[in-house]
């Protein structure tokens, strides 16, 4: 991978920038998704956030050796804190955990006042990307789950706006996503297929352990989620 090939799951988180719009990639990495978007003309702009100081330097040494210093700043710091109010209309944060990014977005609410776009990519847990957008009115206008190397990625693309959402089926909704769960394509399947198998391996292993009330919850909650597996995948 590298400014001019992309991984799959960069790609297509690349495939959602918005043309024309200055752009901020938090958690930046090499900076690979900022140079790649602005050497194929997608955005005339972007920031590089990195908050460790290791991949910063690989940033700046790339934008440095590609001369792309003025148009794409290379900032070293925490999370949306690299970005300055109305300073970009997108964001895009990849290769993270889902909590990771609820973080990051929670803690920089003040900096999405301007932005158009936000395209996230949680490697793990992406219901806790989607209960923060419903809670902060962000809109999800589309999701893709794809598998690469073994490892299965999804894709969530949100803009500003009310998401209405079903409040009999709003746990589903977060768990599954909205889109993938009309989908249910190849990867999907696969991904709740070893889902299913870990939480009935953890039913079996509560059902073995000493009765208590936190157990009957913890119980009853694991049970709630294969039940709600087995009816999507069936």
């Amino acid at each position: 991978m590298n400014e001019k090939k992309l991984s799959q799951r960069l790609e297509c988180v690349a495939s959602f920038l918005l043309p024309g719009k200055r752009l901020a990639d938090i958690g930046s990495d090499h900076a690979y998704l900022p140079c790649y978007a602005y050497l194929k003309g997608v955005v005339p702009f972007a920031i590089a956030g990195e908050v460790n100081e290791g991949p910063f330097l690989s940033a700046k040494e790339l934008v440095n050796k590609l001369g792309l210093s003025d148009y794409i700043s290379v900032r070293l710091g925490n999370g949306l804190s690299v970005v300055e109010n109305g300073e970009v209309q997108q964001i895009t944060i990849a290769g993270m955990g889902g909590g990771l990014i609820r973080s990051i977005l929670e803690k920089g609410k003040t900096k999405l006042n301007h932005a158009e776009r936000l395209i996230l990519q949680p490697n793990v847990a992406a219901d806790n990307v989607r209960r923060w957008l419903y809670n902060n009115h962000w809109k999800l206008i589309h999701e893709e789950i794809l598998e690469e190397d073994k490892k299965i990625y999804e894709v969530l693309v949100a803009e500003p706006g009310k998401w209405k959402v079903d409040r009999e089926n709003i746990e589903k909704t977060m768990m599954f996503g909205p889109y993938l769960l009309k989908d249910k394509n190849e990867a999907f399947q696969k991904k709740w297929q070893i889902e299913l198998e870990k939480s009935e391996f953890i039913l079996a292993n509560l059902n073995n352990a000493a009765r208590s009330d936190e157990l009957a919850r913890k119980k009853n909650e694991v049970f709630k989620q294969i039940k709600l597996i087995k009816e999507v995948l069936s």
